[in-house]
C-alpha cells in the first residue's frame, strides 16, 4: 500500500493529476473563447440573432451527409456540433453580460465545456451553476432538434426559463416550460417544439409515458431526445428514480391503497445512517429503523428493515417485482406525507380538499 501511494505521488508529480490533465485539455479551448470577447462586444444587439443563425446554417451543412440510420449518428451530430463551441461560448457570455449583467468567469466556461461533454460538474452553492447551464444548452440547441433542461421543482423550471430564458431569447432561441397547469395540449405541444424546452423530471418523465400510450403519432407531444442538462443530478437520477413514474387507471383501487397505505405509514420508523463510517463499515451497516428521511430534497429512502415491514403489513413476498411497482410509489409518497410535508404548513385541507 505504501509503494502504492509513493508511486501515485511520482506520476501526479511529473503527469500531472487526471484533474490537472483535464484543465490542461481544456485550456487552448478556453484561450480561444476569451480571444473573441472584444469581437462580441462591438457587436450590435441585433447581431446576437443573425450569428445564432449562422452558427445553425454552418451546423446543418456539416449533417449533410450525416446517417439518421447509422449507429454512430449521436456521435456525427456531436461532430457537428464541436467547432460551433468557441464561438457559441463567446456569444452566451456577451448575451449574459448584456441581460442580466453577468459575465461568466473562466472557471463557469470550463464547466460549461464539462457539461456539454456529458460529464457531471460539481458546484457549491452561490457559484452560478444556473448560468453555467446556459453555455451547454444554447451549443446544443443550435443543430435544432431541441434541448432539455430538467429542474427537481416547478419553482425551478419557472423561474430558470424566465430568467436564463432572457440570454437565450436575446440570441434567437425559441423557450418553453413544460407545467401541470399547462391549459391545452397543444401548448404543451408548442413548449416542446421551443428550440430549449424547462421541465421537472416528473413532468418530462409522465409526457414521455403518455407518448407511449398514443393511439397516433399526431397525439404525441415529445419531439426526441436529443440533449438534456439535469440539475440536481444526485437527487434526479438517483434519489427520484427510486420513485417510480407509473400510469394506471382503476381510481377505486387506488383509493383503497391510500386508505392501506395511510394506516402503514405511521407504522414505520424513522431514522438517520450515522455520518462518518468508514467505506467497509458502511457497505456492512444494517439499519435498525424503517426509513430515512432528506428534508433538503423532501425525498426518503427506506431501508431493508422498512420492506420487511411493509411486505409483512401488504402480505406480499417481494415489493420490488415489476407487479408492485405501483405499491412501491404509494409507500414512498405515504412516507413523505407522513414525515416532512405538515398540515397548514405545507397545505391546507379546506372543504374535504387539499
Amino acid at each position: 500500500m505504501d509503494i502504492e501511494r509513493i508511486i501515485n505521488r511520482v506520476v501526479a508529480r511529473f503527469i500531472g493529476t487526471k484533474h490537472e490533465r483535464d484543465i490542461k485539455r481544456i485550456a487552448p479551448t478556453l484561450v480561444a473563447i476569451n480571444a473573441l470577447e472584444p469581437e462580441m462586444k462591438a457587436l450590435a444587439d441585433a447581431d446576437f440573432p443573425a450569428r445564432t443563425a449562422a452558427l445553425k446554417t454552418e451546423i446543418a451543412k456539416r449533417l449533410e451527409s450525416a446517417d439518421p440510420t447509422a449507429k454512430d449518428y449521436k456521435d456525427q451530430l456531436q461532430a457537428a456540433v464541436e467547432p460551433a463551441l468557441v464561438p457559441a461560448f463567446a456569444l452566451v457570455r456577451e448575451a449574459g453580460r448584456r441581460t442580466l449583467n453577468m459575465r461568466h468567469f473562466d472557471v463557469q466556461l470550463i464547466g460549461g465545456i464539462v457539461l456539454h461533454q456529458g460529464k457531471i460538474a460539481e458546484m457549491k452553492t452561490g457559484e452560478g451553476k444556473t448560468l453555467v447551464s446556459t453555455l451547454p444548452v444554447y451549443l446544443n440547441a443550435l443543430e435544432g432538434n431541441g434541448v432539455h433542461v430538467v429542474t427537481v421543482n416547478d419553482y425551478l423550471a419557472a423561474r430558470d426559463a424566465n430568467w436564463m430564458g432572457q440570454v437565450h431569447r436575446f440570441l434567437g432561441l425559441s423557450v418553453g416550460r413544460i407545467s401541470p397547469d399547462l391549459p391545452e395540449w397543444q401548448d404543451k405541444k408548442d413548449a416542446y417544439n421551443s428550440d430549449i424546452t424547462y421541465g421537472t423530471n416528473t413532468e418530462l418523465g409522465f409526457d414521455y409515458l403518455r407518448d407511449n400510450m398514443a393511439k397516433d403519432l399526431s397525439e404525441k407531444v415529445q419531439r426526441g431526445h436529443y440533449f438534456a442538462v439535469v440539475d440536481e443530478v444526485d437527487n434526479i437520477l438517483i434519489d427520484e428514480a427510486r420513485t417510480p413514474l407509473i400510469i394506471s387507471g382503476a381510481p377505486e383501487q387506488a383509493a383503497d391503497l391510500y386508505v392501506k397505505f395511510a394506516r402503514l405509514a405511521p407504522q414505520l420508523t424513522v431514522g438517520k445512517t450515522p455520518e462518518g463510517m468508514d467505506p467497509r463499515t458502511k457497505k456492512g451497516y444494517l439499519a435498525d429503523f424503517d426509513y430515512e428521511i432528506d428534508e433538503k430534497h423532501k425525498s426518503v429512502s427506506i431501508t431493508e428493515q422498512g420492506v420487511a415491514k411493509a411486505e409483512r403489513f401488504l402480505g406480499i413476498d417481494h415489493l420490488y417485482r415489476a407487479e408492485n411497482g405501483h405499491l412501491v410509489n404509494h409507500l414512498i409518497q405515504s412516507l413523505r406525507s407522513e414525515s416532512l410535508y405538515k398540515r397548514d404548513v405545507d397545505y391546507a385541507v379546506i372543504d374535504g380538499e387539499v
